[in-house]
């Protein structure tokens, strides 16, 4: 098996689709192989994600040897091929034309060639192709890259970037996903062309961000200040550095807290948004009293609006934002282990968030003072236990929990819509406090002294 000059003993077990297309395009005199990611985790062990074909076969070529295929990016030669309801992308060997934009090529020329397709690719690990019988092909090193741990550019890292700048948040992206570190080279470059990132549309480094976040590695978020991204990206991530907390529970500066919340919560993309921006308004809210000791006074209001147009310029849906900016709302809410604060809290903050909730003060616990950690974990561990209590007991949180509504108020002669609202909302903290007190008579009886 062929690596570059060497020789090198490798199998990867690959679905039986990869196998269906591999075989129909050799025995109809084309070539084809894996390629890229897929390649690159089979040879770490790791399970690939997805599986991507390349081939000298054209498109239309393609098109014509699988019945079921859809045109997902002809005009870069990508067929997407469908067997056994499993899509598989089956790409031409191409060389691209000019960058104008930093993202795309303005045209495309397929070739015949697969070294000049692979020379085309970003990072060295990812320019790797493999076929069962043919073996791996490796003209760039790329598995030497591999066992040495380290990303690095397939050829000039400076035009790489110049022809699509996303590849410099790939790179950070890949080190935390692999826990690789950058090639020099290419951290220079990555330094000297930091402002093309500009030239990306939000949505795609909306992407990458988060899966960064969600690796086993998210510290390597600060890569972005140290490659001189941070600015064009969250800028308001930078105003946390080197922000001093001075108070007895905490033990890191802003900044550094949030990264170890972040790696502290469980890979969720909600949770570890919130957690990279729930204290992100402190350093405007920053005060020292005449003890020397620090505080944040309305830093939560001010990471609720810093939070909310973060999300909203990075274009997040709609409910991703509210659900972050709902945890930032209330990561600092005051919640007590007994069960009518606990009631109280779901019914203000939502059966749906409220678990989320508890894992983000976790999280926020974890990332300060390890010295007064325990007691506090204890606490929430409480909360946790009281609250499935309170679930399995079906006690009521919420105004559709009532055992009336509106329409049984109407029947007894409350007939103002506003009032309706308002002794509902009446009941309902009454039943917060005693759950007994939610049966159809007995609120009934409640809402009749309401309006007497």
């Amino acid at each position: 098996m062929r690596v570059g000059a060497q020789m090198i003993n490798i199998s990867i077990n690959m679905p039986l689709g990869v196998h269906v297309i591999l075989n129909t395009l050799n025995q109809n005199g084309h070539e084809a192989y894996i390629v890229g990611g897929c390649v690159r985790d089979a040879i770490l062990d790791k399970e690939p994600g997805d599986w991507d074909i390349t081939t000298s076969a054209l498109p239309m070529e393609v098109k014509k040897l699988f019945p079921k295929t859809y045109d997902t990016g002809i005009q870069h030669g990508t067929i997407t091929v469908l067997i056994e309801k499993e899509h598989y992308e089956v790409t031409t060997y191409r060389i691209d034309g000019t960058y104008e934009d930093n993202r795309r090529p303005k045209e495309v020329t397929f070739t015949s060639n697969i070294i000049l397709d692979l020379q085309r690719r970003d990072f060295n690990m990812n320019a790797i192709a493999y076929h069962p019988k043919e073996g791996i092909i490796d003209p760039f090193d790329g598995i030497v890259d591999i066992n040495n741990k380290i990303i690095r550019c397939v050829g000039d890292p400076k035009q790489r970037f110049d022809e699509d700048a996303l590849r410099m948040l790939r790179a950070i992206r890949f080190s935390a996903k692999l826990n690789f570190p950058i090639d020099e080279l290419t951290r220079n470059a990555i330094c000297e062309k930091a402002e093309l990132i500009k030239n990306v549309s939000v949505e795609r480094i909306n992407q990458e961000l988060t899966k960064l976040l969600l690796s086993d590695y998210p510290e390597k978020f600060t890569q972005l200040k140290d490659l001189n991204l941070m600015e064009y990206i969250i800028p308001e991530f930078e105003k946390c550095i080197g922000v001093d907390q001075i108070h007895p529970y905490h033990s890191y500066t802003v900044s550094e807290h949030i990264i170890k919340s972040v790696k502290s919560v469980e890979s969720d993309p909600v949770l570890r948004w919130t957690m990279l921006l729930h204290d992100i308004g402190k350093p405007k809210c920053k005060t020292i009293d005449e003890d020397g000791i620090t505080h944040f006074h309305g830093h939560v209001e001010e990471g609720m609006n810093i939070a909310y147009k973060v999300l909203k310029r990075m274009k997040f849906d709609n409910k991703t934002i509210n659900d972050v900016v709902k945890l930032v709302e209330f990561h600092d809410y005051s919640l007590e282990s007994d069960y009518v604060s606990i009631r109280q809290a779901v019914n203000k903050i939502s059966d749906r968030l409220f678990i989320k909730l508890l894992k983000v003060k976790e999280a926020d616990i974890k990332a300060q003072n390890p010295d007064l950690m325990e007691e506090r974990i204890n606490e929430i561990n409480k909360i946790r236990k009281s609250y499935f209590d309170i679930k399995e007991k079906q006690q009521c949180t919420h105004l559709k929990g009532l055992k009336i509504n509106g329409f049984d108020l109407k029947e007894i002669g409350i007939n103002q819509g506003k009032l309706i609202g308002e002794i509902l909302k009446c009941l309902l903290e009454q039943v917060l406090v005693d759950p007994k007190l939610n049966n159809k008579q007995v609120l009934l009886e409640l809402a009749k002294k309401n309006i007497n």
